[in-house]
């Protein structure tokens, strides 16, 4: 057993280095070196052990290679070419089957500029990267960069180190940042667990076993701080198993499958229905007895089995929401359950183990009573609400229509309502005790389920709740879109003749677009869900392409389409400057014989639409990521390097103007 403890260690220490090291593989610092008007920028990446990145010259059809991208290059002129330092590492990629190069370890790229205006001048843009290791790749990511220089100073420095920006779809590795968000959710979550009755009531338990362990205190602190680790790494484990079975190749199956969808929406159902005290969700009770009697044996192994036959004990009020951790991180990610249990045990293990470590604590411990089962039953309402995402998922990639827009609000304005009247103590379940009085921590929480109630009732009318759009059905699933009739009525009024009915060039469509009868583009655009069909309109009415990779579970896809798509000044580019083309790839339909395809990446047969496209994708621009935007002109080249999930609509509307102006010097 003593090996064992010290296996855990090790495997402990692993994760932990992997969870700080790996989420940002690629960091960046920028420097500047100035003499008189001439400008020397220097970009450096250092890159961790195991990881590569790309070279900045790679051939079309590979994966994202580095590249500079600055915001506005009028107010230079480049001197000379771009340095690299070391040389690239050139090899074949049996993947891509193409000749690539990358750089392992660090990368130092340097470009000198020329000033051309006297003053105080401001260069600013981002180097956008991709980077892998042999098991899998970061989505595209950015870091931003700026310098501040001034033609009359002899020297000034950049914005000193800076850390990339990963952004991606839902089919990769998060970036960092939302790794983090999905640590701090699942901290919360562990916080949650605590709070419930066959958790919380245990705490003053542990602490006098520990304390009438007979041992001295020094003793009693090692395997109390060891009871807590023991809890962490039995978690993480769960986690790491999870990544291990539900790895990368696994991704689109769970994510967008009608089954594992409709499997997990019945486990939160099943887990929301277990909280609200219909049943227990128990283990056999051999397995916890079996534990139980390896902890007489004291020690650091009495301490393991300690922590063991707790997470077995509670399984009943923790199954739920480790449940629920684990499906929202198994969508063939690598990283998330691990993270998601790592998260969730930390703040599980952290009270047992203070409070052992400190046993005075306890006088200031609140007593147990029915507050602790007003928690499970809370949990349980958001479980139901959560897991109508899953049923939705399935819905609306296999066009089912049995949960539009206006019915999934309508389920999670009952669901909040009937949660704040329970906090108010107007609903009562079996288990509950008798609310005398509403004390004012249920009163903020009815205040705060109320509120959310009254921010998605609009929502019935077609409202676009921004806030929560990626959890929603797209608008074009509303039926009683208010918007949209007010918008339709305006222009039936308009008159015919005058200037505002004036179809503006190129706006009309050239033919009826495949797949429209279940295929939409958000807020009225017009556009194709073809790419055959979309370039060959493209060029018919000489336009450049915007071409969307997209899917009906992407969630960073419609609150793309919600917070960028609906600025004004996207919307005016797309509807007139661009020939938007929409690829689904996760749509479920399936494509005529003579429309399969054989997969130049794998060798399969493609026969569904979203096959098809996430093949295309794939092989074309080595990226599985979603959303993701191409822009490309009427030869099927690439006008400007593609861009991933980015909520600025300001930075968007460069990226579409750069692409036009590059667009207008092809022509």
């Amino acid at each position: 057993m003593k090996h064992a403890a010290l296996f855990l260690s090790f495997l402990f220490l692993v994760g932990y280095q992997l969870f700080a090291q790996i989420i940002e593989p690629v960091k960046w610092t920028f420097e500047s070196k100035q003499d008189g008007n001439e400008v020397t920028l220097v970009f450096k990446a250092a890159i961790e052990e195991g990881w590569h990145l790309y070279d900045t010259q790679l051939p079309d059809g590979g994966p994202v290679k580095t590249s500079i991208n600055f915001a506005d290059s009028t107010l230079f002129g480049f001197v000379g070419e771009l340095m690299k330092e070391p040389l690239p590492v050139e090899y074949f990629d049996k993947i891509f089957n193409l000749k690539l190069g990358y750089f392992s370890r660090q990368a130092v790229l340097t470009q000198k500029i020329k000033l051309k205006n006297p003053g105080k001048t401001e260069i600013k843009g981002f180097v956008e990267f991709m980077s892998c290791n042999d098991e899998t790749c970061t989505p595209p990511a950015e870091a931003d960069f700026s310098f501040i220089l001034n033609s009359s100073s002899d020297t000034d420095s950049g914005t000193g180190p800076v850390v990339a920006k990963s952004e991606g779809g839902e089919k990769q590795q998060p970036g960092s940042g939302n790794l983090l968000w999905f640590f701090f959710f699942s901290f919360l979550a562990g916080l949650a667990a605590i709070l419930t009755p066959c958790v919380f009531p245990m705490i003053p338990m542990t602490v006098s076993f520990f304390m009438n362990s007979g041992e001295s205190k020094l003793k009693s602190k090692i395997n109390a701080a060891f009871y807590g680790f023991s809890i962490i790494a039995i978690y993480t484990i769960v986690g790491t198993l999870v990544a291990v079975i539900f790895g990368p190749g696994a991704a689109n199956w769970l994510s967008t499958h009608w089954l594992p969808n409709l499997i997990f929406f019945a486990v939160f159902v099943i887990f929301a229905f277990s909280f609200f005290g219909m049943f227990e969700i128990v283990l056999p009770s051999w397995i916890v007895n079996k534990s139980d009697q390896q902890v007489d044996k004291g020690g650091l192994m009495g301490s393991f089995f300690m922590a063991l036959t707790l997470v077995l004990v509670s399984f009943s009020c923790t199954g739920p929401i480790v449940g629920a951790i684990l499906v929202e991180s198994a969508g063939g990610q690598i990283l998330k359950p691990i993270i998601g249990m790592f998260g969730f045990s930390l703040a599980f293990a952290l009270p047992f183990t203070l409070f052992a470590l400190f046993p005075g604590w306890l006088t200031s411990l609140p007593k147990s009573g029915g507050w602790l089962n007003s928690v499970k039953v809370v949990l349980g309402f958001l479980e139901l609400a959560l897991g109508l995402k899953f049923l939705s998922v399935a819905d609306q990639t296999y066009h089912w229509g049995i949960l539009d827009r206006e019915v999934y609000l309508a389920l999670w304005i009952v669901i909040f309502a009937l949660l704040g009247f329970y906090l108010l103590g107007k609903l009562k379940f079996s288990h509950d005790s008798d609310v005398k009085h509403v004390t004012v921590p249920r009163l903020l929480l009815a205040i705060v389920s109320f509120s959310f109630v009254v921010y998605l009732a609009p929502g019935m009318f077609g409202a676009p709740l921004k806030a929560i759009s990626g959890y929603l059905p797209p608008q074009s699933t509303h039926d009683f879109d208010l918007h949209q009739i007010i918008r339709d009525e305006i222009k039936l009024a308009q008159p015919q003749g005058g200037i505002s009915a004036v179809v503006q060039p190129g706006k009309e469509l050239c033919e009826k677009p495949k797949f429209s009868e279940f295929l939409h583009l958000p807020h009225g655009l017009e556009g194709y869900f073809d790419y055959e069909q979309g370039m060959a309109c493209a060029r018919k009415q000489n336009k450049p392409v915007f071409i969307d990779f997209t899917g009906h579970g992407c969630v960073n896809c419609r609150e793309m389409e919600a917070n960028v798509w609906s600025d004004p000044r996207v919307l005016e580019r797309l509807k007139n400057n661009f020939v938007v083309i929409a690829l689904y790839v996760d749509d479920k339909s399936t494509l005529p014989e003579s429309e399969w395809i054989t997969s130049t990446y794998d060798g399969k047969v493609k026969k569904t639409l979203g096959k098809k496209y996430a093949d295309f994708q794939i092989s074309r621009y080595g990226v599985n990521a979603q959303p993701y935007y191409v822009l490309l002109d009427g030869k099927e080249q690439k006008l400007i390097e593609p861009r991933a999930y980015d909520l600025n609509a300001d930075r968007f509307v460069e990226f579409l103007d750069a692409a036009l102006t590059e667009f207008k010097k092809r022509k």
